[in-house]
């Protein structure tokens, strides 16, 4: 199923109710027509005036006295129009009274949306994990799409303003597929099983096979399988957990300066990566010193991914921008925003 396909569907799973009670009035009506013209060999003008005139219930004269066979015709006729009106009530009210009009054009609005992200996130599972990531890139302002099946999950992405989701099963390329994968850049699975988890991994990286995979791994001994399947990351939150509870015994300060830098306490403070290829010709191969980055922008370098894939932290100022590095820079949202600005100049 396409993206638009999918749309489509969203309509049809809200609205369904009331677009077969239409359906049926049509079909009611068309056999109403046909019936009067074989049975009483009406033509197809009176076959329609009598037709209405059965279904209104108005009383209106009939066009021409009913033979025996009209009239059994025209009493069964009722009984089923009295079965499809009441249907209809029901279905129309239902789906007023219940909120899924409003319902119906925010999700395929939502859906229409969605068919347009290019360069976007998903994420999969709003659970615990799920919904604290995706917190963060709503704090953020990043573009992504959140995929979950459990009712409570979709009922709590739907009260969610402008938050884009997927009521559907992850493990199912269609649903990845719906969700934009073929442009995303990456994704983040946080499925509370490992096998689901191995699954999804092996799905996205057959059909992307350049998207960043980030995956929570439950049992230490998949995360091997996670990494063979595809994951560019592994995450084991019981291990991190577990690092965090014991700085918080003997380096407390630490712990409380990074939670400053994950969580939404008003200073918004973030990290910028920044890969050679974005750096401007004519600074390749000078020093950090060069950049004059923090009197710049109040932006901090504070470590480096050498060409070898290694990592230094709070590099040397002499330090060149060789080939192949990357620099990470630490600051808050205003000053990463100068950063990047900073080299958008800089490139021209």
């Amino acid at each position: 199923m396409s993206q638009t396909s999918h749309s489509y569907y969203i309509f049809w799973k809200l609205a369904r109710h009331f677009i077969i009670s239409v359906l049926l009035f049509i079909l009611s009506l068309v056999t109403g027509v046909l019936g009067y013209y074989w049975l009483e060999n009406y033509s197809l003008i009176n076959s329609f005036y009598m037709a209405i005139i059965t279904v209104s219930t108005v009383g209106f004269t009939e066009v021409e006295t009913l033979s025996e066979a009209g009239r059994i015709f025209t009493s069964f006729y009722i009984l089923a129009n009295l079965i499809i009106f009441a249907y209809a009530v029901s279905s129309i009210t239902y789906f007023i009274t219940n909120g899924n009009l409003k319902v119906l054009f925010q999700d395929f609005f939502m859906f229409r949306k969605i068919e347009k992200m290019k360069n976007h996130i998903i994420v999969c599972g709003y659970g615990r994990y799920g919904s604290e990531i995706s917190a963060q890139f709503r704090l953020h302002n990043m573009d992504f799409v959140v995929i979950d099946n459990k009712p409570e999950a979709v009922e709590k992405m739907r009260n969610i303003p402008n938050f884009n989701y997927i009521d559907g099963d992850v493990t199912q390329d269609e649903t990845l597929l719906q969700a934009g994968i073929e442009y995303a850049r990456a994704l983040v699975t946080t499925v509370s099983e490992d096998i689901e988890n191995v699954y999804v991994v092996l799905t996205a990286r057959q059909i992307n096979p350049t998207l960043n995979i980030i995956s929570r791994g439950i049992d230490a001994k998949s995360e091997r399988k996670l990494l063979q399947a595809g994951a560019n990351h592994v995450i084991m939150p019981e291990r991190i957990g577990g690092f965090y509870m014991a700085t918080l015994v003997g380096k407390p300060d630490v712990v409380e300066f990074f939670r400053i830098l994950t969580q939404d306490t008003g200073v918004s403070v973030s990290f910028v990566v920044l890969p050679n290829k974005d750096f401007p010709h004519h600074l390749i191969n000078k020093t950090i010193r060069d950049l004059d980055i923090r009197s710049k922008t109040g932006a901090n370098v504070i470590g480096i991914k050498t060409p070898q894939g290694d990592y230094v932290v709070n590099p040397a100022a002499e330090t060149p921008l060789l080939p192949g590095l990357e620099i990470i820079v630490l600051g808050q949202k205003t000053q990463l925003v100068a950063f990047e600005q900073l080299f958008e100049y800089n490139k021209h």
